[in-house]
């Protein structure tokens, strides 16, 4: 009879105003990623690009602070000790004194802002904790990382051609090396951009990342050879020199500048590499785990 006979089991409900996604994760299958035409991840695509553009205008609001000051402050080095100086330094191995010093200042300059920059925004981000929104975001770690990197590499480089762009026409320095001149520097920029990340990350307070500003890197970058050739320096200072890190990172760009360093361009390169990729790796882990990001 009609009645005996037990009814159909009855489909689960299913709106019919979601998508297939949206259906698929109601059944409890594995949902799949939208793929642009070459193979991104459409949201995770944007989101690296929503992150660029947040930290390039973060730089771009206060270019005066961000860019100009730091083009000025190294601008009035170059006046004071290149041409107040270089009549009592005439030449250091067979260049203007004020050649000489070009290239140091403008690795200094730009190092300083590539740290200053991501270790400044990266707390910033973890004490105010909207860094929560973009570790909620749909993006793999290593676009974040790249992402909060980008703004310190654009602020150093918007430094470095604008000083370059004085320096270079009233002093006269020359251009030698330019393929070195760029390798040196996209592997400091490297270095320092990531080294801000992570002491931004480490950072309790706004002190913290200053201290290693001041107390570490901007000691290391004057005793690096910027104003004087480390060949010059006796014994013992002259072994310390090549202790220092910097020294390589600032022998490489006056290598690309003049075709002249206190050391081989080949070892300064592979000096500064050895440093910036673990340090790079080490932002990249921090990211991935987790460790630290909220505040």
């Amino acid at each position: 009879m009609r009645g005996d006979r037990a009814d159909p089991p009855r489909r689960a409900h299913r709106p019919r105003h979601l998508g297939a996604p949206a259906r698929r994760i109601q059944r409890g299958q594995p949902r799949r990623r939208l793929r642009e035409g070459h193979g991104g991840d459409v949201t995770g695509n944007r989101g690296l690009l929503w992150l660029f553009k947040r930290e390039t205008l973060r730089v771009s609001k206060l270019w005066t602070q961000t860019v100009l000051a730091p083009i000025i402050a190294s601008a009035l080095f170059i006046v004071v000790f290149g041409f107040s100086l270089s009549g009592r330094i005439r030449h250091i191995d067979g260049f203007p004194y004020r050649e000489f010093i070009v290239p140091g200042l403008i690795t200094m300059a730009m190092v300083q802002a590539a740290y200053s920059n991501n270790s400044s925004s990266v707390f910033q981000a973890r004490s105010d904790r909207y860094i929560n929104d973009v570790l909620s975001a749909p993006m793999h770690a290593w676009q974040m990382n790249i992402g909060y990197q980008v703004g310190g590499i654009v602020r150093s480089v918007a430094i470095g051609l604008g000083l370059g762009a004085i320096a270079v026409p009233i002093t006269g320095t020359p251009i030698r090396e330019p393929i070195v001149l760029v390798a040196a520097i996209a592997l400091g920029l490297l270095l320092f951009a990531a080294l801000g990340t992570v002491v931004g990350i480490y950072a309790e307070t706004f002190d913290h990342h200053m201290f290693v500003n001041n107390i570490l890197i901007l000691p290391l970058v004057f005793v690096g050879g910027v104003f004087y050739s480390v060949a010059r320096l006796p014994s013992p200072w002259h072994e310390l020199s090549h202790v220092n890190p910097l020294f390589y990172l600032v022998s490489a760009v006056r290598y690309g500048f003049l075709g002249h360093a206190d050391v081989s361009v080949l070892l300064a390169l592979g000096v500064t590499a050895a440093l910036a990729i673990p340090v790079y790796l080490w932002s990249q882990w921090l990211f991935t785990t987790g460790r630290r990001l909220k505040a």
